[in-house]
């Protein structure tokens, strides 16, 4: 049973959700292991986070109220879901899907409008996570209007921690894979061969996957997915229409823009923070935690931490990439990062390849992102 402690911030408030990346830039400083209600014991130092990552034991990723696969098992369900998991994220698998994530990337940019002021969120980066996730699964256009309404009810019942939004959105994406499973096995012979239709054969413990296990594992990467990439490539953007020489570094040599895209993502974050829970009695930067205890990884502050980055705010090619802790670290490593990383490195190069310039719109700024997303709700930006 976790104990009451008092909060030292509150991460709904006004002040924090209007600029969550300054917000924990400062409380760093001021309480690098901060308590609320809302997030239990919130870590925001690098090596703090590190220690969190590297002791699965004692700092639990069993912390959803349903099933979550892999992300939230621990050893050994995570051992042998996860080895599933990662038959679906090999290099030839991503090579084989990179000539349609160009495709789809080159299509929506050349759709853009030019020399006008043009929200990118909608127009680019939300549309591109939803298509190109479907087409790496399967799945029909169709979903794709579906799939971008249940994302924002998800999206504000998460901030408003709604429980009984919550588990309602989450049964209706799952009705949505539950429909694409039954047409899969409905077809039988003349199943579409992609990957849903090859998870249906999937098998853990010498038995075949249930489809609680099927579904969750497919919610898991989508949703992931579709918030994730969407904020990251509004970063992107953002930051390049913002710093033109970084902008011309990459259109002059595009092969830095893997490089590139990891250290932008490093300086603000696209996925905020993840959950754990304590099994045991531990300490961290100093603040005895209990068993039982929340706590809230924020990766959108561990990798800010001066302490290893210096200057969170400099842009810098050298740094040491073990040290960048966007995609985790240790054994819950993002499971979908392979294909993060091509689309993103994809997305940016035809982003530049097929514009000359990427600049801010001069008459609106952009409106930042609420938790639990990160990046921007809204992205004018003229393209060239």
């Amino acid at each position: 049973m976790t104990e009451t402690h008092p909060s030292d911030w509150d991460p709904r408030s006004s002040a924090v959700l209007e600029n969550q990346i300054a917000a924990y830039d400062q409380l760093r400083g001021r309480c690098p292991v901060a308590h609320s209600e809302f997030l239990g014991w919130s870590v925001l130092q690098h090596a703090d986070v590190v220690q969190a990552l590297e002791d699965p034991q004692t700092f639990s990723n069993a912390v959803p109220h349903r099933l979550t696969v892999p992300n939230g098992m621990d050893p050994p369900e995570h051992t042998e879901f996860r080895r599933v998991n990662d038959r679906y994220f090999t290099p030839d698998l991503m090579d084989a899907f990179a000539p349609s994530c160009r495709r789809i990337a080159a299509d929506l940019v050349d759709d853009l409008p030019r020399d006008v002021p043009t929200d990118l969120m909608p127009a680019l980066a939300e549309v591109f996570a939803l298509r190109v996730q479907s087409a790496f699964l399967g799945w029909p256009t169709e979903l794709e209007e579906p799939l971008r309404r249940w994302t924002a009810k998800n999206r504000a019942a998460t901030l408003a921690q709604d429980r009984q939004a919550m588990a309602a959105i989450a049964v209706e994406f799952d009705g949505f894979i539950r429909d694409l499973l039954a047409a899969r096995r409905q077809a039988g012979d003349a199943a579409p061969d992609d990957l849903t239709t090859r998870l249906l054969g999937e098998r853990v413990w010498d038995r075949a996957m249930a489809d609680d296990e099927l579904v969750s594992l497919l919610r898991n990467w989508t949703v992931g997915e579709l918030s994730t990439i969407s904020a990251g490539i509004g970063i992107l953007a953002h930051y390049l229409a913002v710093h033109p020489t970084t902008q011309q570094l990459l259109r002059d040599d595009a092969a830095l823009i893997g490089a590139a895209n990891e250290e932008i993502l490093r300086i603000h974050a696209p996925l905020i923070a993840n959950r754990r829970v304590t099994t045991q009695q531990v300490e961290v930067g100093g603040q005895l935690i209990g068993a039982g205890e929340r706590v809230t990884v924020l990766w959108a502050s561990a990798n800010r931490d001066e302490a290893v980055f210096g200057d969170p705010d400099e842009f810098r090619l050298d740094r040491d990439p073990a040290d960048n802790l966007l995609y985790g670290r240790g054994i819950h490593v993002c499971p979908g990062a392979p294909l993060a990383r091509l689309e993103l490195r994809v997305l940016v190069e035809e982003l530049l390849a097929r514009t000359t310039e990427l600049a801010p719109a001069t008459d609106v700024a952009p409106v930042r992102a609420h938790y639990p997303g990160s990046g921007f709700a809204t992205l004018p930006l003229v393209l060239h």
